[in-house]
C-alpha cells in the first residue's frame, strides 16, 4: 500500500550553514562512511563525520529528555533552556536511517527485514526515536527552530513507511495460512435417502490459548510483523498499518473458505439452485464455519495479538473486524438458504444450520476478543439468523401435519398392508427424533417469539392439547408438555385421523381392521423401538394404542370367523332324537364354503409384521380348530357310512390347521391343488 504523500513544500531547503563545521553532509552528499551502534551493527551512512551513531543517539536521546520536560518551547527556570538550533546529530540520524533504507531497497528476494538481526536493531531504533523526536516537535509552534527538522523527518518516515509497508504486505502474503483440515467421518445418524443425506458435523478442536504456533508464519515473521506495526503506529500510520494487515488477512481468510469449498454464492445463484446441489453446499457451510470459529479464530485471534501485543485495543478491533466480515458471509448464506422453496426434505439440513448458529453464540458471548460494539451486533446478528432459520425449520415440520391433511386419496392400499403416508410419516418422525433437543429448542424459540407458531402456520398449541386429550380419551399432563412434544401428538392424532378415514374405503369390513391393525401396529412398533418418541408420546398414549389394536383384533375375529362358528354349531341337527342329515350336510357344505372363500381371499392380504401375523394365526386357530374337531368328531360317523363321503367332510382338522397358515402371506393357493 504506496501512500501518495506529497512532501512538504521547504523539503529542499535543508539548513546547511554548519555542515563543514560539524563535519555532516546533507541528502545530497555522495560521500559515505559505516557507523556503528553500542548493539554491534554498523549502517553506511552518507557523511563527512567521524561521529558514530551511539554518538548520535545519545544527543539525541538527552534532546527528547530536555524536549518532553519542556512546555511547549516556553522556557521554564525549573528545566534546562532548549537549544537554539537543532543538533547535528538529529540530520545525523535521518541521514543513517535514509541509508539503512537504501542499503534494505538494494537486496535481492522480499522480504528483506529479518536476514540480518543487527541491522534490523538499529533500523528499528533508529525509527523509535525519530517517532518520538517527530511527537516533541510537534509540540512547539510552526515557526520554531525544530520545523525545519520536523519537515526532514516526515520525509524520512514517508520513505521509511513505504518501504515497511511493502514489507508487511510480502510477509502476510508469503506467511498465508496453509490449510490443514483433516477429513474425519462424524458419527451421524443414518437418514434415509428420501429424507436427505447425513448430518455434517466437525468435531470440536481443544484450542490452547498459550500457544503461539501459527501455521505457515515463523516466529521471526510474526517479530519483524510485530516491530514493523509498533512503529509504523508510533509514527502516526496507525491507519495505513491497519488497513494493510485487514485487507491481506480478509484475503487469506477468503482464500482459505475457497479451499475448504464454501465460495461466495449470491442469494440469486442459491434460489435457482436445485435442492440436491444446495444441500452439499449446507453440509459445506457447516464444515467451514465450524472451522472457522473453532480453530481459524482462536488462531488469528492469537496471531493478531502477536502482531500487536503493544496496542491491545488495535489487536482486538482488527480481530473484530475480520470475525464480523467473515460470520456475516456466512450469515448472508443461511438468510439466503432460509427464503428458498420449503419442503419437507429439507428440515434437517435447516436443523443443521440452526444447531451450527446456535453452537457459534457462545463462542461471541463468552468471548473478550471482540470489541464491545461488534460483540453487541454479532450477538444480535447471530441470533436473528438462528430464530430466522428456527422459524422456517418449525414451519417445515408443519407441513407434515399439512401433508397429512391433504393426504385425500380414494384408492385402498391393496391387501390391507401399511399405508406409504404412515411408513413416510413414521420414518420422518424417526429421524426427526434424532434432532430432538433441537427440535424443542426451535419450538420454544416459535413459542416465546410468537405465543405460538403464529406465522410457521401452526396450530396454537393449546388447541393441540386439547384434541390429543380428546382423542386419546387420555391426560397424559398435556399441558406440562413441551411445544415439539404436543407437535409430535397434534401429527399422530392427524395420521390416525386419517387412517380411520382411510379403513373406510375398503368394503370388506374384516379387511378394514387388518388395515387398521397393520397401521396401528407399525406406529406403535416405530414408538415403542425409539426411547425419545416414547417418552415424549407417554405411557397412556401406548396404552390406548395397544388397546386400540386389540379391539380391532376382536372386530376382526367377530366379521370373518362368526359365521363360520355358526355354521358348526349342532343347534336344530337333532329331532327326536335323531340327526337330520340333509341339514348336517348343509352345515358341512356351509363350512367348507364359508373356510375356502376366507382362504382364497385372505391369503392374498397382507400382514407384513411376522409378530402381528403369528398372533393373528394363533387366535383363529385357538376358535376355529377345537371348533371344528368337536363339530367332526361329534356328526362325522353320520356321514361315512353315505355315498359323497368326503363331498361334505373335505377337510381334517390338521388341514385346516395348515390353511389357517397360509392366511395374510399375500400369496393366494388352490386349497383343491393342496389337497
Amino acid at each position: 500500500m504506496e501512500k501518495n504523500l506529497a512532501p512538504p513544500q521547504d523539503s529542499n531547503s535543508f539548513s546547511r550553514k554548519d555542515n563543514n563545521k560539524a563535519g555532516h553532509a546533507g541528502p545530497e552528499s555522495s560521500q559515505a562512511v559505516n557507523v556503528k551502534s553500542d548493539s554491534g551493527g554498523e549502517a553506511e551512512v552518507p557523511s563527512d563525520s567521524d561521529m558514530s551513531l551511539s554518538q548520535a543517539v545519545e544527543e539525541v536521546d538527552r534532546l527528547i529528555q530536555r524536549l518532553s520536560s519542556a512546555k511547549g518551547g516556553d522556557h521554564d527556570h525549573d528545566h534546562e533552556p532548549l537549544p537554539s538550533e537543532v543538533p547535528k546529530s538529529v540530520d545525523f540520524l535521518y541521514n543513517a536511517v535514509d541509508s539503512m533504507v537504501t542499503k534494505y531497497e538494494h537486496k535481492e528476494n522480499p522480504p528483506r527485514l529479518g536476514l540480518n538481526h543487527n541491522d534490523d536493531v538499529l533500523f528499528f531504533d533508529s525509527m523509535n526515536r525519530i517517532s518520538k523526536l517527530k511527537n516533541s516537535f510537534h509540540r512547539f509552534p510552526s515557526d520554531s527552530v525544530f520545523a525545519s527538522s520536523l519537515n526532514k523527518a516526515t520525509i524520512v518516515v514517508h520513505r521509511s513507511m513505504s518501504f515497511l509497508e511493502e514489507e508487511y504486505r510480502t510477509i502476510l502474503e508469503i506467511c498465508k495460512r496453509k490449510i490443514v483440515l483433516e477429513q474425519k467421518t462424524p458419527k451421524t445418524p443414518k437418514q434415509m435417502a428420501s429424507l436427505g443425506s447425513d448430518r455434517c458435523m466437525l468435531p470440536e478442536a481443544e484450542c490452547n490459548e498459550d500457544d503461539l504456533e501459527f501455521p505457515s508464519f515463523s516466529a521471526e515473521a510474526i517479530a519483524t510483523m510485530s516491530k514493523i506495526s509498533t512503529v509504523m503506529i508510533a509514527v502516526g500510520y496507525e491507519r495505513e498499518c491497519c488497513l494493510l494487515y485487514s485487507a491481506l488477512r480478509r484475503n487469506a481468510f477468503n482464500e482459505e473458505l475457497n479451499e475448504l469449498g464454501f465460495d461466495n454464492v449470491s442469494f440469486d445463484e442459491v434460489q435457482r439452485m436445485q435442492w440436491e446441489s444446495l444441500e452439499l453446499d449446507i453440509a459445506t457451510w457447516i464444515n467451514a464455519f465450524k472451522h472457522c470459529y473453532v480453530d481459524l479464530f482462536s488462531a488469528e485471534r492469537r496471531l493478531t495479538g502477536a502482531v500487536f501485543p503493544d496496542h491491545p485495543s488495535v489487536s482486538r478491533n482488527l480481530y473484530s473486524d475480520l470475525a464480523a466480515a467473515v460470520i456475516v458471509r456466512f450469515l448472508n448464506f443461511s438468510d439466503a438458504v432460509v427464503m428458498t422453496k420449503r419442503s419437507a426434505e429439507k428440515l434437517f439440513k435447516f436443523l443443521d444450520i440452526f444447531e451450527t448458529l446456535r453452537d457459534l453464540l457462545p463462542h461471541i458471548k463468552d468471548s473478550n476478543s471482540y470489541s464491545s460494539d461488534c460483540q453487541e451486533v454479532l450477538i444480535d446478528e447471530v441470533s436473528q439468523a438462528k430464530t430466522r432459520i428456527g422459524e422456517a425449520a418449525a414451519s417445515i415440520f408443519s407441513e407434515l401435519e399439512n401433508s397429512i391433511k391433504k393426504d385425500q386419496g380414494r384408492t385402498p392400499v391393496p391387501s390391507g398392508q401399511v399405508h406409504p403416508l404412515t411408513r413416510y410419516t413414521m420414518n420422518y418422525l424417526k429421524y426427526a427424533i434424532e434432532y430432538k433437543d433441537t427440535l424443542e429448542q426451535v419450538f420454544k424459540q416459535v413459542q416465546e417469539t410468537e405465543g405460538y407458531c403464529g406465522s410457521t402456520g401452526l396450530e396454537p398449541h393449546k388447541s393441540n392439547t386439547l384434541t390429543t386429550t380428546a382423542i386419546t380419551g387420555q391426560d397424559d399432563g398435556g399441558s406440562d408438555k413441551s411445544p415439539f412434544s404436543i407437535q409430535l401428538m397434534t401429527v399422530m392424532d392427524l395420521l390416525d385421523a386419517n387412517l380411520d378415514m382411510k379403513s373406510k374405503l375398503y368394503r370388506d369390513p374384516a379387511l378394514r381392521y387388518i388395515f387398521l391393525m397393520n397401521n396401528g401396529r407399525y406406529i406403535l412398533q416405530k414408538i415403542k423401538s425409539t426411547t425419545e418418541i416414547r417418552e415424549l408420546m407417554g405411557p397412556n398414549w401406548c396404552r390406548k394404542r395397544s388397546s386400540d389394536l386389540r379391539q380391532y383384533h376382536k372386530n376382526y375375529q367377530r366379521e370373518t370367523w362368526s359365521r363360520v362358528l355358526q355354521s358348526m354349531s349342532p343347534e336344530g341337527l337333532m329331532v327326536n332324537g335323531k340327526v337330520v342329515k340333509p341339514l348336517l350336510k348343509e352345515r358341512f357344505k356351509n363350512f367348507n364354503s364359508l373356510f375356502e372363500e376366507i382362504h382364497r381371499t385372505q391369503s392374498t392380504w397382507v400382514v407384513s409384521d411376522e409378530q402381528l401375523q403369528s398372533e393373528l394365526r394363533v387366535s383363529i386357530s385357538a376358535v376355529v380348530i377345537p371348533a371344528y374337531r368337536c363339530f367332526l368328531g361329534r356328526f362325522r360317523q353320520h356321514l361315512e357310512s353315505g355315498r359323497q363321503f368326503e363331498k361334505y367332510i373335505k377337510y381334517q382338522p390338521e388341514d385346516i390347521e395348515t390353511f389357517i397358515e397360509e392366511l395374510f402371506d399375500g400369496n393366494p393357493t388352490s386349497m383343491q391343488k393342496r389337497r
